[in-house]
């Protein structure tokens, strides 16, 4: 289960991340088009993402040592990723040449800080 919860971190951080990797020279047309293809399963990573970032939250809070970080982000890559089905409004991903600003560089600047945390916990024990 915590090996869910970290690949989704890493996954629907990449997803979150997209428009500041597209401006990585020699890769982020690369890495646009792999976004581009994974983009139809993002709502199921942002479900993932927040399932097992909630469970893991509950179980800390009623019996665990104290909340971890990687819960927190899961449900905060949960929450972006599953914006548009959770309101009804279209998220801000639109797409445009110009790079990232305003909602999308603060969801792409997290999606890096959640890439990271996915990996930190690929390496963390889980005991």
């Amino acid at each position: 289960m915590a090996l869910l919860l970290d690949l989704a971190n890493i996954v629907g951080g990449f997803l979150l991340a997209v428009p500041v990797l597209r401006l990585l020279p020699r890769v982020g047309d690369d890495l646009g088009r792999l976004a581009g293809r994974a983009a139809p399963i993002a709502w199921v990573v942002g479900l993932v993402a927040l399932v097992t970032g909630g469970y893991y939250l509950i179980v800390h809070l009623v019996s665990g040592p104290r909340v971890f970080h990687f819960e927190v982000v899961g449900i905060g890559v949960g929450l972006a990723l599953l914006w548009s089905r959770l309101t009804g409004r279209p998220a801000s991903r639109e797409e445009r040449p110009d790079g990232a600003t305003g909602v999308r560089l603060l969801l792409a600047i997290f999606g890096l800080i959640a890439i990271v945390v996915g990996i930190q916990g690929l390496f963390t024990p889980d005991g």
